[in-house]
C-alpha cells in the first residue's frame, strides 16, 4: 500500500492498493486501485458525501419516476436502499451531525422519497398534490436517515470500546489528555 498526498491546498490522501501483479513478456506489471482516504475536516467529508449522493440520485432518477414501475413500490424502495443509501452511509460513523446537517439529510431523503412515491390525488378536488413529510414517514416504514446514522455511530462506539487497550482508536475514546492548557484565548493559526 502506497500513500501520496494529492494536493497541498486540500488534505486529501489517496491510497494506492496493489490489486494485481501480472507477468507479461518477462516483466512484472502492477495494477493499482485508487480511492480517497482522508479529508481535512468532517464537514468537507459530509459535503463530498452529499455531492456523491446527489450524483447517485440523479443517475437513477428516471428509474424512480418511471411509469412502468409506478405500481411496484417495492422495487423503487429496493433501488433506493441498495443504490442510493450505501453511498451516503459510507463513513457516517465518524460524523458529528449538527442540526443544519441533520436538516439537509432529511430534506434530501424526503426529496428522494417524494420521487419514489409520486404525487397523491386529492379525493375531494381530484387535484394532484405533493406528499407532506408526515405522509412520507407513514408510507416509508423504515427509520429515517438521521436515526440510521446515530445507530451506526452507537454500534461503532461499542466496537471501539471492546477493542484491546493498545489500539489507537480505543486510546482516543477512553484517553485523557496530559498536561494543562495555557491561560487565555488560544492563539490564531
Amino acid at each position: 500500500m502506497f500513500l501520496k498526498r494529492h494536493s497541498p491546498q486540500r488534505n486529501i490522501l489517496f491510497v494506492n492498493i496493489l490489486i494485481l501483479k501480472i507477468r507479461i513478456n518477462m516483466s512484472d506489471k502492477y495494477i493499482f486501485s485508487k480511492f480517497r482516504y482522508l479529508i481535512n475536516s468532517i464537514q468537507e467529508e459530509f459535503k463530498s458525501r452529499l455531492k456523491l449522493w446527489n450524483a447517485c440520485y440523479y443517475s437513477v432518477k428516471n428509474l424512480l419516476s418511471s411509469s412502468l414501475l409506478s405500481k411496484k413500490l417495492k422495487i423503487k424502495i429496493l433501488v433506493y436502499r441498495t443504490i442510493i443509501l450505501p453511498v451516503i452511509l459510507y463513513g457516517c460513523e465518524i460524523w458529528l451531525l449538527t442540526l443544519r446537517e441533520q436538516r439537509r439529510l432529511r430534506v434530501f431523503e424526503n426529496r428522494v422519497l417524494r420521487r419514489v412515491f409520486g404525487p397523491k390525488r386529492d379525493e375531494v378536488t381530484g387535484e394532484w398534490k405533493k406528499l407532506h413529510n408526515e405522509e412520507l414517514s407513514n408510507l416509508y416504514s423504515l427509520p429515517n436517515f438521521v436515526r440510521v446514522v446515530k445507530s451506526r455511530r452507537m454500534k461503532w462506539t461499542g466496537h471501539v470500546a471492546r477493542m484491546r487497550k493498545g489500539r489507537g482508536v480505543q486510546r482516543v475514546l477512553v484517553g485523557k489528555p496530559e498536561g494543562k492548557r495555557p491561560l487565555g484565548r488560544p492563539r490564531r493559526r
